[in-house]
């Protein structure tokens, strides 16, 4: 074996990666790509797991998507994907398989190569987000929830939240129809959820989630009416980079607590590499 020259060699925050013609790849899937904050994570989980692979990010716009996946099933050393905005939604009917879960949510953010080329798509941003909250020590069942946004990520955190048994959950979409639509899926779930269509207003809840693009660009509109939130709302971003976004920024000066992006990813990394079929004890079934 050769010795790794310095192009052979990936860094992260804590360990060094050595790639080989055995290493394992995965990838992650988005547009634009510069906030993503999964490889470095997902690196530092592989190290520690002691698994010969590297996960690295992945541009591709909306209009190439379907070819993007196309060329990755022959890829023999593809372990899977990870996605994020804006194709969460969109991969779903480019998978040839989805857990039900995906399904139902209509959107999937990590999708596993199998062996003879086929994709198996799951979602796991739901899980990730309210095990960040529970991390975090805010346990939202009986807990109001105001979810902006009804986008991929909007959909898996609305059915995770009625999971978890939030009192009532509001949703509230610059289209309503998507809303309305996210409202029926979830009457599928569970009938006796308190569901409602919602406006930019986010007053009278006790969670405030940001489940939308908007904070990713400065300049960026923010998700809801800012001006109505009050010290007694926690206000939650799934937005990752920037970490303080203008929503969390408008949060903090009305008095709210906040709760950042990061907890998200960090609840969903070990949940990732089981899926995509890393060994290890975190992977262990």
């Amino acid at each position: 074996m050769k010795t790794p020259t310095a192009t052979d060699t990936a860094t992260t925050k804590n360990a060094t990666i050595t790639i080989t013609g055995e290493t394992r790849i995965y990838g992650i899937l988005a547009d634009p790509i510069h906030h993503v904050q999964t490889p470095q994570r997902m690196n530092e989980h592989f190290a520690a797991l002691g698994h010969d692979g590297v996960l690295v990010p992945l541009h591709a716009g909306a209009d190439t998507l379907a070819q993007v996946i196309q060329g990755l099933r022959g890829l023999r050393n593809l372990g899977g994907v990870i996605v994020t905005v804006p194709h969460k939604t969109a991969i779903v009917g480019l998978c040839d398989e989805v857990s039900d879960s995906a399904r139902l949510i209509g959107a999937a953010n990590v999708v596993r190569r199998e062996a003879d080329g086929r994709m198996v798509g799951h979602m796991l941003d739901g899980e990730g987000f309210v095990g960040g909250l529970r991390d975090a020590g805010v346990e939202p069942r009986g807990r109001s929830a105001y979810l902006a946004g009804a986008g991929g990520a909007a959909n898996a955190i609305a059915f995770a939240l009625v999971q978890a048994g939030v009192s009532r959950l509001t949703i509230a979409n610059r289209t309503r129809a998507k809303a309305e639509d996210l409202k029926q899926r979830l009457a599928r779930l569970d009938a006796a959820a308190d569901v409602v269509v919602g406006t930019p207003d986010p007053s009278g809840h006790d969670l405030v989630v940001n489940a939308t693009s908007l904070g990713l660009r400065e300049g960026d509109a923010l998700p809801l009416d800012a001006a109505r939130l009050t010290p007694d709302q926690r206000v939650c971003e799934i937005i990752m980079q920037p970490r303080e976004t203008a929503l969390l920024r408008a949060a903090r000066q009305r008095g709210c607590p906040v709760h950042y992006g990061a907890p998200m990813l960090a609840a969903q990394i070990a949940l990732m590499a089981r899926f995509l079929g890393v060994p290890g004890p975190a992977a262990a079934a």
